[in-house]
């Protein structure tokens, strides 16, 4: 990394000359050598061109070397203000030089590497720097030039030159947050036929393009996965959903729909782009729990505000069908979700209330071997009659182990259990004998 900044560095000096001082300095051969640390940044097989490698360079250097760039304060004496053709932009806080898509023309076109034209293309949306999310341009006013956006690295490439395990920061411009589970795949009680569904998602995830190429199936199937989940509460769809994430090693984020959804007109859809927009490259799940909020039915149009709600459902529908990864949608109630999403789910999965024979298998598996008299089974019999959710029921195990906590022979007594299970039902205005 040194090296590659100390030759950036170099080429920049080398290139202020030649513009400055044409008839001592020739343009021709002023270019970085090829930077293998630069390659380690990028994925796998990409073979970057000099100018790309340069644009790359120009886009790390704030971040690596601020000072380098300090060449680009030269102020033009004949009109008493900065050159035009150096582009950049200042920062909130950053007295450095901050690059704009212009200092990358700038600098292309002073080593001959490349016209406007060319530079253009390399931040096109079907250039890798922005398939791949490398880098972009962003924050064009309005009528303005296109390389007068500000030219950024992404957070991803910056984690890697850094050494770090690229986590996005749960905040305003990123509402979502990464959730996990100490528990495994096979920790999960739920109805075979909800298994065998569960098993058609993850073979899609696993394998999806290599089913979608192998019948030419890519030309009439998207990329990703979209599905409901739906079904009482404490019923298992954050748990799944999280377990899903971890049986494919996919990261989990679960979207704060509190940070979404904004009285302002155009407002959640812009929150929404920037969920979207962050998670396209990714290899995540987006998982939006209690999704009626944002997914829920569209009304006829009788105010402003009515196409306005209609407006930001549409919008979701487009991002939603586009989107290249998983989305998990979560709701209590199947009706409540617009049915126009149905078309672009590929699957609605129900997660009921427990049966005995489940709420049997859920005691089992964790209530604690300890805790359970000589007569385990008919103990754990005893407590599957009680008719509860698995959300309940872990609420029901922390009650217990508050009691048993400090004494000398924690053994769960049936009388104990079933006064926890009385207190739990008692919040949802249950009564049991």
């Amino acid at each position: 990394m040194t090296n590659t900044i100390a030759y950036f560095s170099g080429l920049l000096h080398a290139v202020f000359s030649s513009y400055f001082s044409p008839e001592k300095e020739e343009k021709t051969g002023l270019f970085l050598p090829e930077s293998q640390w630069l390659k380690t940044l990028l994925p796998e097989n990409t073979d970057p061109t000099k100018e790309e490698q340069t644009v790359l360079l120009l886009a790390l250097i704030p971040h690596l070397s601020p000072q380098t760039l300090d060449l680009f304060f030269l102020q033009n004496k004949a009109l008493d203000r900065p050159y035009t053709e150096f582009g950049g932009w200042k920062g909130v806080s950053h007295g450095g030089f901050l690059p704009t898509g212009e200092t990358a023309a700038f600098l292309l076109s002073a080593t001959q590497l490349g016209d406007r034209e060319k530079v253009m293309h390399l931040f096109g949306k079907d250039h890798w720097f922005y398939r791949n999310n490398i880098l972009r341009l962003e924050s064009q006013g309005e009528g303005e030039p296109f390389l007068s956006g500000r030219l950024v690295i992404s957070d991803e490439v910056l984690a890697k030159v850094y050494g770090q395990e690229y986590e996005p920061e749960y905040n305003a411009t990123f509402p979502a947050k990464k959730i996990t589970t100490l528990l495994e795949w096979n920790d999960l009680v739920l109805p075979y036929n909800l298994r065998e569904e569960l098993d058609d998602i993850i073979c899609w995830i696993k394998n999806q393009h290599v089913i979608r190429e192998q019948w030419a199936l890519n030309k009439i199937i998207k990329q990703g996965y979209r599905c409901l989940f739906y079904g009482p509460p404490g019923t298992g769809k954050t748990l799944t959903a999280t377990l899903l994430g971890k049986q494919n090693n996919m990261d989990v984020y679960r979207v704060d729909l509190s940070m979404i959804v904004s009285k302002y007109i155009g407002d959640t859809e812009k929150n929404l782009a920037k969920i979207f927009d962050k998670a396209e490259h990714q290899y995540w799940i987006l998982f939006f729990d209690e999704a009626d909020a944002l997914f829920g039915q569209r009304t006829e149009t009788q105010s402003s505000n009515d196409r306005h709600a209609n407006q930001e459902v549409a919008y979701l529908l487009q991002r939603i069908e586009d989107f290249p990864g998983t989305v998990i949608l979560a709701s209590n109630l199947k009706e409540n979700i617009d049915e126009a999403f149905f078309r672009r789910f590929q699957s609605a999965l129900y997660f009921p209330m427990p049966d005995e024979r489940l709420r049997y298998q859920l005691w089992q598996k964790m209530l604690p071997g300890e805790w359970l008299p000589a007569d385990a089974d008919e103990f754990l019999q005893q407590a599957a009659k009680h008719k509860l959710s698995g959300g309940s029921m872990v609420n029901v195990i922390q009650h217990c182990a508050i009691g048993l906590f400090d004494k000398e022979s924690p053994k769960l007594s049936p009388e104990q259990l079933k006064q926890a299970i009385v207190r739990e039902q008692a919040k949802d205005g249950k009564i049991i004998n």
